[in-house]
């Protein structure tokens, strides 16, 4: 006959530790896709006919266009909102491993919406900084809007791209570390910053 004795001093370990620490491993991504959600919900409400929330926190000239019900103003709505739900879905897709293509697309877009975003999110809180400090003037219908982009527009983009750079990360680390990836992922960023670059040196976007 045999004699099973339990130790108490050895405790058994919970076997849904190594399932709960993989699924909590994967939040920079589902945050990214919340995210991406949460800021396209604005675009579809703007594009429908509502300026809430617009009225103390975008340029006047966006709201007029918005309430103007000006056809290419509400198409570039649309398109952003969309955009929005796109990158929610990239976020979403570094969360697990893919295939071939799909992950360098993937990987692409992730560091590609990096850099897009924090570089925008810089941008406002320099701009913010430097106004609130003298240096930099602004017209008075634009001086309340200064406080919006240092204190929610310019902290939300930096977060997203945050979220955003953490899941891609992740994935080249976890899933697919291979040289073509991370190609992949250096070109995404590198056409990102180039695109931010030319905005702020041709002043479009």
């Amino acid at each position: 006959m045999t004699t099973i004795e339990h130790s108490l001093d050895r405790p058994v370990r919970p076997a849904t530790s190594r399932p709960l620490r993989l699924r909590m491993g994967r939040w920079p991504g589902f945050a990214a896709g919340a995210w991406g959600v949460l800021f396209a919900v604005p675009s579809f409400i703007w594009a429908l006919g509502s300026t809430f929330g617009a009225r103390s926190t975008v340029a006047p000239s966006l709201v007029k266009l918005a309430e103007d019900r000006v056809t290419w103003f509400l198409a570039v709505l649309w398109v952003t909102g969309l955009l929005k739900l796109f990158g929610a879905l990239v976020g979403i897709g570094l969360t697990r491993r893919r295939g071939t293509w799909t992950g360098r697309l993937t990987v692409f877009c992730g560091a590609g919406a990096t850099v897009l975003l924090i570089w925008h999110g810089c941008l406002f809180v320099v701009h913010g900084v430097l106004v609130e400090a003298g240096a930099r003037v602004v017209a008075p219908d634009l001086a309340g809007l200064t406080h919006w982009y240092l204190y929610l527009w310019g902290p939300w983009f930096i977060t997203g791209g945050l979220a955003f750079a953490a899941a891609t990360t992740r994935y080249v680390r976890r899933y697919d570390a291979r040289p073509e990836v991370r190609l992949y992922g250096c070109a995404g960023a590198l056409g990102a910053l180039f695109l931010s670059v030319a905005s702020v040196v041709t002043g479009i976007g």
